[in-house]
């Protein structure tokens, strides 16, 4: 199915999908296999190699939602940043890296990547101004995340592509708090763009994986990387994410609709002392959210006032879930600094401005009343 001008339920719904021949099912059939045919065939077919049918058809619908060439898809959102990265650095280059990023990148480029003889720097804030300030005459890669993990600081993508062709350098994005509904960073410029395919695209938090979406060209290098690092995906698992995303569209949009409400609901209480979502004209970084996004997602932060506990307030909470990950269709709560960010050093995180009382909220499709009444509750139980 072409994909041109298609909307986005439709290309969540039909791009990529598989027809049954045989039987006439209306949805992908799904291919087992992990063994095909080598002599007299069109495609050697192989799993590790991203190319079996549900494979194939799922990577097609991937790039279509981010107006991309090609994409792949892996068995997590770390294999697939871990993948892309390395496959445009080698021993004696060097990346500059978002300040504010997802605990498990960070520590990825923190642990690892000095045995590989790559060099690093992380901004001291995500203007244009502070990654150009990082370049050095070894620099590879530009790597930003935008809404970031967890304080959803904005990155303002056209400057950031226009720097990264100005000095020649690939730019990379983990657009998964965004989610391709919101946020198509190719659109802006933008070279690659990670997902983890196990939140907004999966969206029942019931499946693992990641997903690259970027030219025919920069797909083929990560490609050859991907095959020698094995992070495929078995066909089962892309079977399910490939009929989850055919409601990922108006999921989303519940999310962010909820998100927003949610924003301006804790903003108002008294027992909140910060919230940090895009969506609120009193976020710093509104403006640039509006020129970019086409809705502001469905995570945001808060902190309570220091005479709350806010390990406390999560125990609490009776319909909202306090639990690992996020963008399922139920709201959870977590603590980044016992969980996505637990790995920094206290220091590192308090640079960042993570405090112990941060909250991050992913909402999900529940009616807003029944999520701000549990709010409510909770807090009244603390106190």
């Amino acid at each position: 199915m072409n994909s041109n001008k298609k909307g986005l339920n439709t290309i969540c719904t039909h791009v990529g999908e598989l027809e049954d021949k045989q039987h006439k099912g209306a949805v992908s059939p799904l291919y087992m296999s992990t063994s095909y045919a080598y002599e007299d065939v069109d495609v050697k077919r192989y799993p590790r190699y991203f190319n079996t049918p549900n494979q194939e058809g799922l990577c097609k619908k991937v790039a279509a939602l981010e107006h991309a060439e090609s994409a792949l898809i892996f068995g997590s959102g770390m294999a697939a940043v871990s993948t892309s990265l390395l496959a445009f650095l080698s021993a004696g280059d060097h990346v500059v890296l978002q300040q504010t990023l997802y605990g498990g990148t960070y520590n990825l480029i923190n642990e690892e990547f000095s045995k590989y003889g790559i060099e690093y720097s992380f901004t001291t804030g995500w203007s244009a101004a502070d990654f150009e300030a990082e370049i050095k005459e070894n620099t590879k890669v530009i790597y930003i995340e935008t809404p970031s993990n967890p304080l959803l600081t904005i990155t303002d993508l056209e400057a950031i592509a226009t720097l990264a062709k100005k000095h020649s350098l690939i730019s990379m994005i983990d657009n998964t708090f965004a989610s391709p509904v919101n946020q198509n960073p190719i659109d802006f410029g933008i070279d690659v763009v990670i997902h983890s395919a196990t939140k907004y695209m999966g969206g029942h938090s019931d499946i693992c994986a990641g997903a690259v979406a970027s030219t025919t060209e920069n797909m083929e290098r990560i490609f050859h990387l991907a095959k020698n690092f094995g992070g495929s995906l078995s066909d089962y698992t892309v079977w399910l994410l490939e009929r989850s995303i055919k409601t990922m569209g108006i999921r989303v949009k519940a999310q962010n609709e909820n998100a927003l409400a949610m924003a301006h609901y804790l903003n108002e209480l008294e027992d909140v002392e910060k919230v940090y979502y895009p969506g609120l004209p009193s976020h710093k970084d509104h403006d640039i959210a509006k020129k970019q996004m086409k809705g502001f997602g469905g995570m945001l932060s808060f902190e309570l006032n220091t005479n709350l506990d806010a390990s406390k307030f999560q125990k609490a909470l009776q319909l909202i879930k306090p639990s690992m990950s996020l963008a399922g269709v139920e709201s959870t709560v977590l603590s980044p600094t016992q969980t996505s960010h637990a790995l920094m050093s206290a220091e590192v995180r308090a640079e960042q401005g993570i405090s112990d009382g941060l909250i991050r909220f992913s909402l999900g499709i529940e009616e807003i009343e029944d999520l701000k009444n549990d709010i409510q509750q909770a807090l009244n139980s603390i106190k």
